[in-house]
């Protein structure tokens, strides 16, 4: 994640977002005043700790059944077509079975969702993920794992075995081969579930201590949480990060 050789990558961002978010269709930062009102049911949570246990929440009901789905209604939608201002940023598998919106019972607005295999990381990933902390205030952002992942066994499988994946699967591979070493130092029964949990915590510290989201994580106005997802109860159990 290191942006060395690139000293005026603030300025660029303070001039080049405001620029783009005025063009992007569908994709616009928050204007710089606060939306005034919503029809959300909750008020959108400021503090890393109050967004991780909106979050949270959100899927002990997803776990229990008891469903509020908020958030997904005309009014919302109107209400935040000419702006946003999402509490979290989630960074997860493609797996369609691990979707954050349901499985944190959130809506329209309310996440920036980044999705990639087994959660591989490059430079525009990690400028995605940054964008809603640096732009519009998000304070909390989770990277989410989850069980029997098949971009991960996929991975493991090509780098124990030595043969690359075909065409652009095999940047995924590079990607998680960290995990992928980790793993192989560690052992354990099950290496795909220990790589997936091991990539999760490494691509949270790497986030977590890169130049431009360290300083809000000291200032304690950001918090990432490593997190992994169980396909069987749909709980949510988190590895590392959670906001006190």
């Amino acid at each position: 994640m290191d942006r060395a050789g690139h000293p005026d990558r603030r300025a660029l961002l303070a001039g080049g977002l405001a620029v783009g978010a005025l063009t992007l269709a569908g994709c616009s930062a928050t204007s710089a005043a606060p939306l005034a009102s919503s029809p959300s049911p909750e008020a959108r949570p400021t503090t890393p700790a109050k967004a991780f246990a909106r979050l949270m929440a959100g899927n002990r009901r997803w776990v229990s059944g008891d469903l509020r789905h908020p958030d997904r209604d005309p009014d919302r939608r109107e209400f935040v077509a000419q702006g946003q201002e999402p509490f979290g940023a989630i960074l997860s598998c493609i797996d369609s079975r691990v979707p954050p919106e349901l499985l944190f019972d959130t809506g329209l607005g309310d996440l920036y969702v980044m999705r990639t295999g087994g959660e591989a990381v490059g430079p525009v990933v990690t400028g995605s993920v940054e964008y809603g902390p640096m732009t519009s205030g998000t304070p909390l952002i989770v990277v989410l794992g989850h069980q029997r992942c098949g971009a991960i066994e996929a991975a493991y499988k090509s780098l124990r075995d030595g043969k690359p994946l075909p065409g652009n699967l095999q940047a995924i591979v590079k990607a998680l081969r960290p995990a992928y070493e980790q793993t192989v130092r560690q052992g354990g029964s099950d290496p795909v579930d220990t790589m997936a949990r091991a990539q999760v915590k490494l691509t949270a510290t790497d986030l977590r201590s890169n130049q431009d989201l360290a300083p809000l994580v000291a200032k304690g106005t950001l918090a990432v949480v490593g997190a992994y997802y169980s396909l069987d109860t749909g709980k949510v159990e988190v590895l590392t990060g959670a906001p006190s």
